[in-house]
């Protein structure tokens, strides 16, 4: 029979499969599209600070959130605590996992505009010329450091001089994106944090039935007396 507790668990090692179901998407589907031939400014510089992101990571990560997911049913089909006890250490790793991941990606916002420089000066002048019409920018910090690429956005130098450099937007950006990918990372972790509460109150809950069990055992053989 499924009380409130066991719903309550069974409800979030529901939403922590959900969650590696994602991070796994996630991961194949950018990792494979990532690399792909951007056709404005705004792909371009999404899909150039994708190709830093640690999706192999994330990747392993979501296979560990399965694996772990697995181990929660044979605690849930059987009054054995050792499974839950056993998955509870496997969350904890996870959450651990999750939570590196996080930070990874917190620590490239604050190296942003690095980052951005590192990419603009490894791009063909296409590329680069898709980012200065897209962000509406002529060079990286001004117009000359690096030298822009002539296009309608920056038709001359006169008219480059009167532009903002694209470091601005373009680290303006990357923040704004990274920040919430990283912020439902950490949304990640507070679902194993979650799942590990849930965990330790069925485990309190099992040891109360067992207690009681023994109790009702022995006050029944005591009355056969």
């Amino acid at each position: 029979m499924v009380n409130k507790v066991m719903a309550a668990f069974i409800g979030v090692d529901g939403l922590f499969v959900s969650m590696g179901a994602i991070m796994l998407g996630f991961s194949i589907i950018v990792q494979q599209t990532c690399f792909d031939v951007p056709s404005d400014g705004n792909a371009a510089a999404r899909d150039l600070l994708y190709r830093r992101f640690p999706f192999t990571a994330g990747i392993v990560n979501a296979v560990f959130i399965f694996i772990t997911f697995l181990a929660t049913i044979p605690a849930l089909a059987t009054n054995n605590r050792s499974w839950l006890k056993l998955a509870a250490y496997m969350i904890v790793v996870d959450a651990i996992f999750t939570m590196a991941i996080g930070v990874d990606l917190w620590i490239i916002t604050l190296k942003m505009k690095q980052e951005y420089f590192d990419i603009w000066m490894s791009q063909p002048p296409q590329i680069q010329e898709l980012m200065q019409t897209a962000f509406s920018c002529c060079g990286f910090d001004n117009s000359t450091s690096p030298a822009f690429i002539t296009d309608a956005t920056c038709s001359s130098p006169h008219a480059a001089a009167l532009m903002r450099g694209c470091s601005t937007p373009l680290t303006s950006f990357g923040n704004t994106f990274v920040d919430n990918i990283f912020t439902a990372v950490f949304g990640m972790v507070g679902i194993d944090t979650l799942l590990i509460m849930a965990l330790a109150c069925l485990l309190k809950d099992r040891k109360e039935r067992e207690r009681f069990r023994h109790i009702d055992e022995k006050s029944g053989a005591r009355g056969t007396f």
